[in-house]
């Protein structure tokens, strides 16, 4: 039963990472300003738009190789956190926050977990035990 278990928590960290790798690639390729204007309209310093994207493409890659997972994994969560109460909770749970939910459980899953198969983690302990 373990192999089904690491196998599922593998395709969560694989297509968290793309999802967040996705979106992150996509506020620099629809204009950074535009998205710069829309966290200052929500109260956000505007250069956050920058930093936010950099954490969803580098978490999102990380997340793809299996590198820090549980970190990358806690610092996506944290951007989710923020996303739903700053900008989706006003518009209620469907076509609001719902996929931003759902995103967060597989992070928390991943926090608490952690992901070793295919990973490049699983690299480094293999090294470490040796």
């Amino acid at each position: 039963m373990g192999s089904y278990s690491s196998a599922g928590t593998f395709i969560i960290r694989v297509i968290l990472g793309v999802i967040f790798m996705a979106h992150g690639l996509d506020k620099f390729q629809s204009g950074i300003g535009n998205i710069e204007g829309f966290f200052a309209s929500l109260g956000i310093p505007a250069f956050m738009a920058t930093v936010v994207a950099i954490i969803e493409i580098v978490g999102g890659i990380a997340l793809i190789i299996g590198l820090g997972t549980r970190i990358a994994s806690l610092v996506l969560g944290v951007v989710l956190v923020v996303a739903i109460f700053q900008a989706k909770l006003g518009m209620g749970f469907l076509g609001g926050y719902e996929l931003d939910i759902a995103l967060l459980a597989m992070a928390v899953h991943l926090v608490l977990s952690g992901s070793s198969l295919l990973s490049v983690d699983s690299l480094f302990s293999k090294k470490n035990k040796a």
